[in-house]
């Protein structure tokens, strides 16, 4: 025995695999951003790795500030509303399923917003390559099925309009719009150089535009402009300032060609000249889209429950409110409603204060904001509520507020 052990070798150093926990826990924020594009089926794989996520930093521990009470006790408020809305329709299996994604979701935001307070800019980076990686395979595989490619467009479209791997292509395009906005930043901040960044661009930009999503290219266009103006604002030098011009003009331009070339299709432009028109037939007359939001305001102020989960459909002739706002107290009732009203005031209030703070994830902040802000004004055009990458979005705004201007949480040191 004693010569077998002399002679058998002991793994030094260099030949053991060690891998840190921060490793293990950024490996699996990777994973949940790169499974966030992927909504055709359900549950998608996002849940499957939401739940992977939660069950590693459960085991190396999770520190909930103090600050993030209001995200949850308002998320809370707004599920409670929802399940007191749902108890008329306990029968209705779409009704149970829609409150259930509601109470996940929720869980998701809070989850996100708490694992910021440590080795926070590491994890930003980590889940924003992911998210990218994710609008990579999405805008690709809505190119293919947009172009019809291999007979994939009975997959990847809808209605014409390239949906990727999501259900509906008014949600594909706002998804994209984070990491297109993310690489412009890059390329405005010298991060990245302009032809390294147009190339990552090409495949999301160019699959938002067949989108054909008017909500999805205004959330594109404002979300750019205001991280401009904040990059802009927020610049530490006259140099940087004028670095940011130049190449917000130069990007300018490159769009505008892009498009031009892209109208220069019949197929396209007819396309483009349809959905580019700020009204359509649903959108007019008493039962459009605008007509039953308006309808339904006075019968809402009568029902304290609201209509019930997804009921709205049923009184308004099978169209779904296209408004969160008044989603909110159909679905969820008053309590819901104001509760959802009051998490968008207190997130516009924390978003706003975080872009103004100097510090390492100041430039994350900026482009994250941006987005947020113009899909919180977008839910008054479409239901938002169930969108996945909204409660990212805003837990990570919650989560950042939280931390001091060295990038930790103030109640526990920076580590990973």
């Amino acid at each position: 025995m004693n010569t077998l052990a002399q002679n058998t070798p002991r793994a030094g150093p260099a030949s053991r695999l060690v891998i840190s926990y921060a490793a293990i826990k950024r490996g699996t924020l990777w994973l949940l951003g790169a499974s966030s594009g992927l909504a055709l089926i359900e549950p998608s794989p996002y849940e499957v790795v939401f739940l992977l996520a939660l069950f590693v930093f459960a085991l190396t521990g999770i520190r909930f500030s103090q600050k993030l009470l209001p995200l949850a006790v308002l998320l809370l408020a707004y599920n409670i509303g929802g399940i007191f809305s749902l108890i008329p329709w306990m029968s209705d299996g779409d009704s149970v399923r829609f409150t259930a994604v509601s109470v996940y979701l929720m869980i998701t935001a809070v989850f996100i917003a708490g694992i910021m307070s440590q080795d926070a800019a590491g994890r930003l980076e980590t889940l924003r390559r992911g998210y990218l990686f994710a609008a990579w395979i999405a805008g690709f595989a809505a190119l293919l099925g947009y172009f019809d490619v291999a007979g994939l467009g009975s997959i990847f479209t809808l209605y014409g309009r390239a949906s990727g791997t999501f259900k509906d292509p008014n949600v594909l395009g706002p998804y994209l719009a984070l990491p297109i906005v993310y690489v412009l930043q890059r390329i405005l901040t010298g991060q990245v150089g302009m032809l390294r960044g147009l190339i990552t661009l090409s495949v999301p930009l160019a699959a938002l535009f067949f989108t054909f999503s008017r909500g999805a290219w205004a959330v594109l266009v404002v979300s750019t402009a205001l991280m401009i103006a904040l990059t802009f604002l927020t610049a530490p030098t006259a140099a940087s300032r004028g670095r940011i011009v130049a190449m917000s003009l130069a990007a300018l331009v490159a769009a505008f060609a892009a498009l031009l070339v892209a109208l220069s299709f019949e197929e396209i432009r007819s396309v483009f000249e349809a959905r580019a028109s700020l009204e359509q037939d649903y959108d007019q007359g008493v039962t459009g889209r605008f007509g039953n939001q308006l309808r339904a305001i006075p019968m809402l102020l009568e029902a304290p429950n609201g209509f019930g989960p997804l009921q709205f459909r049923w009184l308004f002739n099978q169209a779904d409110p296209h408004n969160v706002y008044v989603n909110a107290f159909a679905s969820y009732g008053w309590l819901g409603g104001l509760s959802w009203a009051s998490l968008t005031v207190a997130t516009c209030y924390v978003g706003w204060r975080l872009v103004f703070r100097p510090g390492p994830t100041q430039l994350h902040a900026i482009a994250i904001w941006s987005v947020l802000f113009v899909t919180i004004l977008q839910g008054f055009q479409i239901d938002t509520d169930h969108w996945r990458h909204l409660y990212l979005l805003m837990g990570l705004v919650w989560g950042l507020a939280v931390l001091g201007p060295d990038g930790a949480a103030p109640d526990h040191p920076s580590r990973g």
